[in-house]
């Protein structure tokens, strides 16, 4: 396991899941770092980082699951734009412009079963290097446990 892991793990099992994504938070440009769940027909924040530390607004607390880049994650098993405004996949998308930056995975409970999705996110486009996506990648493997549903 790499120290980058190690930390995260450590910082999960001291302080809980705010903890970590503030963790994986810091790691990228973006503003946030959210894991959101799978609730009907809408998508329920579970726990989200704010670098800029404001009170998140409630209209990205709650979002309708067929206005969200979740569902891409969903449907793709990942989902990344680095600046919707000018990514042709999301043509008459809600966010198209809105939310630039979108960067999501799937999130399993322990059991396997779909639980949410875990992303980084901002209004600016900005990219993300692959390393970190990769690493992404390793983080959501050991989310579950600190993921209450």
């Amino acid at each position: 396991m790499n120290l980058a892991l190690t930390e995260l793990l450590e910082e999960l099992q001291r302080k809980g899941l705010e903890a970590g994504l503030s963790v994986l938070n810091q790691r990228v440009p973006h503003r946030f770092t959210a894991v959101f769940k799978f609730d009907g027909a809408m998508m329920r924040n579970v726990a989200i980082i704010d670098k800029l530390g404001e009170v998140v607004p409630e209209s990205i607390k709650v979002i309708p699951f067929e206005n969200s880049f979740c569902q891409f994650v969903l449907r793709d098993g990942s989902f990344t734009t680095h600046d919707s405004a000018v990514d042709d996949r999301l043509q008459g998308h809600v966010y198209k412009g809105v939310l630039n930056t979108y960067v999501g995975l799937p999130i399993s409970k322990n059991n396997g079963e779909l639980f949410g999705t875990l992303c980084h996110f901002d209004f600016a486009p900005l990219d993300l290097p692959e390393s970190e996506f990769q690493f992404l990648n390793q983080a959501v493997k050991v989310l579950p446990p600190y993921v209450k549903s």
